[in-house]
């Protein structure tokens, strides 16, 4: 899904050595450079980039993946970014979702400037601040889905007392309080992907983002999770979608095309 080697959080750079051998290195955290005021994000925005870029080296080439991204994303939309394979839409999701930098640009994400940010900070945006929902799921076999949804939970220190309340509240929001001690392989696939969902919104984040959340799933249990979607959505939760299924982008408010690193002309679109 990614092109070339990702780090989390960090921007690596290939040197040769005398070996003749790439040698990876870390590259420091820079100052970030003085913004100018009116790139600066409005109130109502919670997330705007200006600029991104993504540059992957590999051996002696570099591989441009990203190539002037301009986004910005208002508190309570439902976007989807639409491309094809290629496109640099796994890619813009990673910066999105702070599991990546990018190597030119600014990303102000709830307010803050994303480049100045400690590691630190970082772990907790990616903990607290952005609900991952992934096309494979990624739940722990060996767990129930009650225990699946209360991981997060106990990592941001929640106490036992409260986290098993909001376990439940969001077990019986996604219509699963009767498969709360239920293993994945005990669920349908529609069923694990609420499971995800409702581990997603349990530390309510201030977005959720979804790659290819139907991706595994065949086409009448994609559109109940879309239906859960809308509904969220309608609660107040700002929703970014990855997918390269214009049906199913359809269902967002917005529309933004990606293709070959850029946003396209006329990209932006109501859906």
């Amino acid at each position: 899904m990614q092109k070339g080697k990702t780090h989390c959080c960090r921007t690596t750079a290939a040197e040769k050595g005398s070996s003749g051998k790439m040698i990876f290195s870390r590259k420091k955290k820079e100052p970030a450079a003085a913004v100018e005021k009116e790139s600066l994000p409005e109130e109502n925005e919670i997330l705007k980039m200006k600029g991104i870029t993504k540059d992957y080296v590999m051996g002696d080439e570099v591989s441009h993946v990203l190539k002037g991204i301009d986004l910005t994303v208002t508190k309570g939309e439902f976007l989807a970014v639409l491309g094809p394979s290629g496109s640099g839409k796994s890619t813009l999701m990673n910066i999105i979702g702070c599991l990546d930098t990018p190597t030119s640009g600014d990303y102000w994400l709830s307010g803050r400037h994303i480049a100045v940010q400690s590691e630190a900070t970082l772990a907790r945006i990616r903990s607290k601040e952005i609900g991952f929902i992934f096309q494979s799921f990624y739940l722990l076999q060996r767990q129930t889905a009650f225990e699946n949804v209360e991981l997060p939970l106990i990592y941001s220190g929640m106490s036992e007392k409260e986290r098993k309340k909001r376990v439940r509240e969001v077990l019986e929001r996604v219509q699963l309080a009767d498969k709360m001690d239920h293993y994945p392989n005990q669920l349908s696939g529609g069923q694990q992907q609420r499971v995800a969902i409702a581990r997603a919104v349990a530390n309510n984040p201030t977005i959720l983002l979804a790659d290819e959340p139907t991706g595994a799933l065949d086409q009448n249990t994609g559109r109940q999770v879309m239906e859960l979607f809308h509904s969220l959505n309608e609660e107040g939760r700002t929703i970014i979608m990855i997918t390269h299924d214009s049906k199913i982008a359809a269902h967002a408010q917005r529309i933004v095309r990606i293709l070959d690193g850029n946003i396209s002309a006329g990209g932006l679109e109501d859906a």
